[in-house]
């Protein structure tokens, strides 16, 4: 029997399974749905940082169908990262922290601005800034792109000539001196093309110590409670199934598997539980209030940039919205080849600060039924008016290389469906359970400011004082 079991080998799974590993005597099982790093399927398409290998025929990830909106419906794929590392190595390469007005907002005892800063630092080597703010020995290295071409460098251009500042580090806020709007670019976790993801720059590294045991391509598919703890995990794997048990369980699968897997337990809201055939054991509001990132999707004629990173620069707004530069179509983006030229690059215009709620539940007590996702993106009128200035904006700048009207889509960064405060305490344990943690994008009581990824590696590496 293990000391800790880690449900997921995610952002936040690989960074929590080196730290408490780093202990000889703790005994550390990680458990992934996916390949792993030396599977010959994974290890070139989670290296190569100039594509995202989630397109159609990919095995890396689980794709979950969602409403973004109620009237008229509009529907989307989310997809996340099946494999070692989790959606972080699959991603862009986005690497921008919290800010710290999102940190402290939180109120929770602990995830202080003061007490999360340490943290950022600890995981990171900044390759462009040293100074108090940025690490300089961590496993992940981040730098940005110094010179652009092609579509960012038109973006760029149109941004300062519209008046924007420039931000030299997106990454260097502080409580005293917030950054305020502006284009600057992107903090990569990106070093000469290969993606640094904590995946492979934590856990993979840890692979040889004896007290660390990963079991890849095996899901878990319930957690067994008894009372106030979980007896015993119930698994999937190449040879069946099969049962497994630790003193410390931690769920680190991600905002949607995690919800549904706690639901499908017995852990979430009763009448949902009850609707979906589940025996109640804990009352508590997962996959309520959850929040993700609205983005509008604008074409543009720009140029097609070669051999770069997908996203290398932003615009940030006032009114909190993020403007990305994409540097290809997604057909482009997901399969390395530029060569279509009907797929082009496009502008995303994203509401960081969005007041709209969305929500996921079970409807069924089988794992393999998806659960029913809601973003519910139309359900604040203030949000909508928003995008549809963001996207007055993206036209200015956009000019005439503009091809058509904006769509819906997401940033795909859903959080907080089992939150600090309502479902975990503040140092991530389930309330009414001794035994079990949960330590992933679940937890944020709020979406930051910036995409989450640094974020939720951050919270990996936090929340092993809480669980060690």
């Amino acid at each position: 029997m293990a000391d800790v079991l880690i449900v997921g080998a995610g952002s936040a799974g690989s960074v929590l399974a080196e730290r408490l590993s780093a202990d000889g005597s703790c005994q550390v099982t990680v458990v992934e749905a996916g390949p792993g790093p030396s599977d010959p399927r994974v290890a070139s398409q989670i290296r190569d940082a100039l594509r995202l290998p989630i397109g159609v025929a990919s095995e890396l990830v689980r794709r979950y169908p969602s409403a973004l909106t109620d009237a008229p419906r509009r529907y989307t794929q989310l997809m996340r990262g099946q494999v070692v590392g989790g959606s972080g190595a699959v991603n862009g390469g986005y690497f921008c922290r919290a800010l710290p007005s999102d940190v402290d907002a939180w109120g929770i005892d602990g995830w202080t601005w003061d007490e999360v800063l340490p943290h950022f630092r600890a995981i990171e080597t900044d390759l462009d800034f040293a100074g108090p703010l940025h690490g300089s020995d961590g496993p992940i290295s981040v730098r940005r792109v110094a010179e652009f071409n092609g579509c960012t460098a038109s973006f760029v251009e149109a941004a300062r000539h519209a008046g924007f500042d420039w931000i030299d580090d997106l990454n260097g806020s502080t409580p005293e001196h917030p950054l305020l709007p502006g284009v600057g670019a992107v903090p990569l976790n990106i070093d000469r093309g290969t993606r640094v993801g904590p995946g492979g720059a934590f856990l993979q590294p840890a692979l040889g110590r004896p007290n660390l045991t990963v079991r890849t391509d095996t899901r878990v598919v319930r957690l067994r409670l008894a009372g106030e703890r979980v007896i015993a995990v119930d698994c999937v794997g190449p040879a069946g199934a099969v049962s497994l048990s630790a003193d410390r369980v931690v769920v680190c699968a991600g905002a949607i598997a995690t919800a549904q897997l706690l639901m499908v337990s017995g852990v979430g809201p009763e009448p949902v539980l009850r609707a979906a055939g589940v025996p109640v054991t804990r009352n508590l509001p997962v996959g309520v209030d959850t929040v993700d990132h609205p983005e509008w999707v604008l074409p543009v004629t720009w140029q097609a940039t070669d051999g770069v990173p997908p996203l290398e620069a932003v615009l940030t707004t006032a009114d909190g919205m993020e403007m990305r530069p994409y540097t290809a179509g997604f057909g482009a983006m997901t399969t390395g080849r530029r060569d279509d030229p009907t797929d082009r690059p496009h502008l995303g215009v994203a509401l960081m600060r969005p007041r709209s709620r969305g929500r996921i539940r079970i409807v069924s007590p089988d794992p393999d039924t998806d659960p029913l996702i809601e973003h519910r993106y139309d359900s604040a009128p203030a949000d909508v008016e928003l995008l549809r200035e963001g996207a007055r904006l993206a036209s200015e700048l956009a000019g005439a290389t503009l091809q058509s009207e904006e769509v819906w889509s997401t940033s795909q960064h859903l959080c907080g469906t089992a939150k600090m405060g309502a479902v975990v305490d503040g140092r991530c344990r389930v309330y009414g359970v001794q035994n079990l943690w949960v330590v992933d994008g679940s937890i944020l009581p709020n979406i930051p400011g910036r995409g989450p990824h640094a974020t939720i590696a951050m919270a990996g590496h936090r929340a092993a004082e809480f669980v060690s």
